[in-house]
């Protein structure tokens, strides 16, 4: 029952929650469900991003002859192209120092020809920027350089649309390579 107080208004219960705290729950509860939707979806692409780093991981011990672990690799593009280093960890460890050198030497004569296999089963079929850089790779001056404690490969081209492969290329293993890849500016 309802009661009028003396300027007239109604007391006692009224018709309810209001429309606009209808509303506000309405608007939480999709704000929840979004976030919770988001946290799954960052949980499942973040389980793809190790899985697919565990099999990059895999595939290049089977093409690098030192130890991923044990080494850092630092990709530095250029307006003109790029530099990609790889350096032991250890700069005193002489083996895996030669080892990284001699497998970039290598790497550099094939790219010179137009072959990034290695690169292509490491990484996958579908690595950015590589089908344009086998396609161009009369036009990249590739230079190897003897560093301490490894080696650096440059990549100079004046090809605007080979620059922009060599960027992506080195961003996907910038993003495959994770903890064993820095990016230099």
């Amino acid at each position: 029952m309802r009661h009028m107080s003396p300027m007239g208004s109604r007391v006692g219960r009224g018709p309810g929650p209001s429309a606009r705290a209808k509303q506000s729950w309405l608007v939480a509860g999709v704000v929840i469900g979004l976030l919770a939707a988001a946290g799954a979806w960052w949980a499942v692409s973040s389980a793809r991003e190790a899985h697919h780093r565990g099999e990059v991981a895999s595939r290049g011990a089977q093409v690098m002859p030192f130890d991923l672990d044990r080494t850092t690799h630092v990709f530095a593009p250029r307006p003109n192209g790029g530099v990609q280093t790889v350096i032991a960890d250890d700069p005193t460890d002489a083996q895996r120092v030669r080892l990284v050198r001699t497998h970039l030497r290598d790497e550099a004569e094939g790219f010179r020809s137009g072959d990034f296999s290695d690169p292509l089963f490491v990484h996958g079929q579908d690595m950015p920027g590589v089908a344009d850089l086998e396609a161009g790779a009369d036009r990249i001056d590739i230079r190897y350089e003897v560093i301490p404690a490894g080696a650096r490969l440059q990549y100079v081209t004046l090809d605007d649309g080979l620059v922009h492969a060599l960027h992506l290329w080195f961003e996907a293993q910038l993003d495959d390579h994770g903890e064993h890849a820095e990016h230099e500016s």
